[in-house]
């Protein structure tokens, strides 16, 4: 029985190689993949993150959970497929830029090591730098910058993660920033550092 495969004929091969457009640019292409709960300082990072790298010259994309969600991915809910099939698309847009030389901020709950796992398979060790922003259930409801926790408490919001939906702790992660123990700029000085050494 044939597959929908069989009649895809790639041509990688006769594109523009990566290298030139690394070189055009002047920088090598990478994902920063930002993982953890919901209020846990993931997009504000991200954002302060891309701001100081366009200020030093360098093409910088970010990839948000919500921004995507209301776009490409807003056929998916947040059952384990669809959380699985949104990391998978994600992973491989990144993996598209970061293959134009871009840096790529992707900012995602990434809520267990299966998800990490299939990011790090698509995206490749030697283009990915995984960062766990790290804060506890309570110190991101006590933050709650977008009322999600408020309207969980109130039973508006299901499949919660953290709540309803299990968050596990990394397996592995290139470098923990906890933004309980670190002021803002702390955590942004950090990431800035781990970032500017890949």
């Amino acid at each position: 029985m044939s597959s929908h495969l069989d009649h895809i004929y790639p041509v990688f091969d006769k594109m523009l190689p990566r290298e030139a457009k690394e070189e055009l640019l002047g920088q090598k292409g990478r994902v920063i993949w930002m993982y953890g709960l919901s209020g846990s300082g993931k997009s504000t990072l991200a954002n302060l993150l891309e701001r100081h790298l366009h200020a030093e010259g360098r093409l910088v994309k970010v990839l948000d959970g919500d921004n995507i969600r209301s776009g490409l991915n807003q056929n998916l809910g947040f059952s384990d497929e669809d959380r699985l099939e949104n990391i998978r698309r994600v992973a491989e847009v990144a993996k598209l830029f970061a293959e134009t030389g871009a840096i790529v901020i992707a900012s995602f709950i990434t809520p267990n090591n299966e998800l990490r796992k299939l990011a790090r398979e698509i995206i490749g060790d030697e283009d990915l730098l995984e960062v766990y922003v790290k804060a506890s259930f309570e110190a991101c409801a006590e933050r709650d910058p977008k009322g999600l926790y408020a309207k969980v408490k109130a039973g508006e919001v299901k499949q919660f993660t953290g709540k309803d939906s299990g968050f596990e702790e990394p397996d592995r992660a290139d470098l923990i920033i906890d933004t309980e123990a670190h002021s803002e700029e702390e955590s942004l000085k950090i990431l800035i550092e781990a970032a500017s050494t890949t």
